[in-house]
């Protein structure tokens, strides 16, 4: 069994613990402490589960939320042995069709 690791993004709860419920809020807290980043920069930060991250804004968000990267990131392993990618050949496929038809319609006045 082949193990792969996969991360959830966590920041989203860390506003929540703030009672910060809009992304623009974020947008000054890391200003001052000298990251700029453009609304929609902040907008996939916050939504989306970034691929990429610097540590200069790693480092921001964890001084401006008072936590360490381990309550930003959670880290958890994936089972990748039998993960369907819906590229199988499920075998002759008009044999399966053959058997299927669909019902004609019948329209009726009511």
């Amino acid at each position: 069994m082949k193990q792969k690791m996969g991360y959830r993004w966590l920041l989203r709860d860390r506003m929540a613990d703030h009672e910060w419920w809009k992304t623009t809020e974020l947008a000054p807290a890391l200003a001052e402490r000298g990251i700029v980043m453009s609304p929609a920069q902040i907008y996939r930060l916050v939504t989306h589960t970034p691929e990429r991250l610097s540590l200069p804004v790693l480092a921001a968000l964890c001084d401006v939320f008072d936590c360490t990267p381990n309550d930003l990131i959670e880290v958890h392993e994936i089972d990748v042995s039998r993960r369907s990618t819906g590229t199988e050949t499920v075998g002759d496929v008009t044999a399966i069709r053959a058997g299927t038809r669909p019902r004609r319609a019948r329209i009726t006045d009511t």
